[in-house]
């Protein structure tokens, strides 16, 4: 157990405090109240996995288990919090679908390929960078709703979270044209 695993652990524990924040039959507060503690709750999971990914690195504390643990918990919140908006009418079900579908094939995607000792032709790259950017901005901007510094929440969060279901298509499909060969192969 080391700091970058405590704090994947934390993101994973943010899952049902998200939803208790977010859900007014459970949390009897303010809806404005429950959307800012919802949207700080993503934006702390968010930083863990910034951060746990880079002190991991930093100190030279990868592992197995943390390599496998944290898209894991990323996966886990940003369904969740997909799901949660789904819901509530403030996102799209096809974003969603599109978003977690990817995460879906591209995991299952990755494990063919580790299969094969070939994971690393699937590595994470830019593509996928700027996905998760926009998704993890985008969110929290739905999470939040109403106005902020001036600014519409959920207007900038839906053109922030179609952009990441756009680059999500177009991360998708370069993993799958640069696995394809190995594929083939493979069948």
């Amino acid at each position: 157990m080391n700091l970058p695993l405590i704090l994947t652990w934390a993101r994973i524990a943010c899952i049902p405090l998200l939803i208790v924040a977010f859900v007014p039959q459970v949390l009897p507060m303010a809806e404005e109240g429950r959307n800012t503690l919802s949207a700080i709750l993503f934006i702390f999971a968010a930083i863990t996995d910034w951060l746990d990914g880079y002190l991991a690195r930093r100190w030279n504390q990868t592992s197995n288990f943390g390599a496998f643990l944290d898209p894991v918990a990323d996966k886990l919140i940003v369904s969740t919090a997909l799901i949660l908006l789904v819901a509530d009418g403030r996102v799209s079900e096809l974003v969603t679908i599109i978003i977690i579908g990817r995460e879906i094939t591209i995991s299952a995607l990755r494990e063919w390929m580790a299969s094969m000792g070939k994971r690393k032709s699937v590595a994470v790259n830019m593509i996928g960078k700027f996905k998760t950017a926009a998704q993890l901005s985008a969110i929290p901007m739905l999470l939040q709703a109403g106005t902020v510094a001036g600014l519409d929440m959920i207007f900038w969060g839906t053109l922030l979270i179609w952009v990441a279901a756009v680059l999500t298509l177009w991360s998708m499909a370069y993993y799958l044209y640069v696995a394809w060969p190995d594929l083939k192969e493979s069948d």
